[in-house]
């Protein structure tokens, strides 16, 4: 009998731990951009089904807001204050209450396995389905704004400010509206959460905060859309304050970061459950 095969095969059995570790060894995790883009594809292809509902809601809900607020205020500084926020309204309408119901369902029927899965950074996840669903939000926004500024006599000459109100209040928002549904127990639970903040966004934001109390002021001050609403409404002025304008947004800006992470990590525990 020879020795040689037998000693083959004894190596062969032996395991050096670094080439354990080595053949253990799995591909490379998938980088954010590449997984964000994927999962916004997927999401807008299945967001699209439900697009002209959407679009119809978000945009009559916010036009008819406009419409019944021209019967109480005037032209002036109250003015800019309900088209700015009945245009922010848009974004709010969506990345609060409706991304709370999706998160908050994708929860419950255990879709978030499917998720957990898939190689991509939850961070992914979560920008990828806010920001699909807000790209909806865009030609309402735009279209209550165009009303709102018509029916007012405001002028249109900075409505490119939108542009960046759109997607830095939208990511505030969004944040806070995923963190609901993938922190509440049950989605009946992160629909109410949706809609309660989707309530305050609709008074604080397209109320005249000049005849609102001190305490409903300090409330106004920590929601962060009014931020967004503040700064286009700065642009209908004379003379915009631009550095107030900049400030505004990046308020939004920050918030939306810090927003986006919590849900992110709301998404990292509910996905190991």
């Amino acid at each position: 009998m020879s020795v040689v095969p037998a000693q083959a095969a004894a190596d062969a059995g032996r395991t050096v731990p670094g080439q354990a570790l080595a053949a253990a060894e799995l591909g490379p995790p998938a980088r954010l951009w590449p997984s964000l883009a994927a999962v916004y594809r997927a999401q807008l292809s299945r967001a699209r089904v439900a697009r002209i509902p959407l679009l119809f809601v978000a945009t009559f809900q916010s036009v008819g807001i406009t419409v019944m607020m021209r019967g109480v205020v005037d032209s002036g500084g109250e003015a800019r204050s309900v088209v700015a926020g009945s245009s922010v309204l848009v974004v709010a309408y969506v990345a609060l209450n409706l991304l709370s119901q999706y998160f908050g369902q994708l929860r419950a029927s255990g879709g978030l396995d499917h998720y957990a899965t898939l190689p991509v950074p939850p961070a992914a996840v979560v920008l990828g389905a806010a920001a699909a669903y807000a790209s909806f939000t865009v030609p309402g926004t735009l279209v209550t704004a165009v009303f709102g500024c018509v029916l007012f006599g405001l002028p249109l000459a900075n409505l490119w400010v939108l542009l960046a109100v759109i997607p830095l209040a939208g990511a505030a928002l969004s944040g806070l509206g995923a963190a609901f549904g993938l922190l509440a127990p049950r989605p009946e639970l992160a629909t109410l959460l949706g809609q309660l903040g989707m309530s305050a966004a609709l008074l604080l934001g397209v109320l005249p905060a000049d005849r609102m109390p001190g305490i409903i002021r300090l409330a106004r001050d920590l929601l962060p859309s009014t931020y967004g609403v503040e700064a286009y409404a700065r642009t209908f002025a004379a003379h915009p304050d631009w550095a107030a304008v900049l400030g505004d947004l990046g308020v939004c800006a920050g918030v939306g970061v810090v927003s986006l992470a919590a849900a992110a990590r709301a998404y990292r525990r509910a996905a190991v459950r």
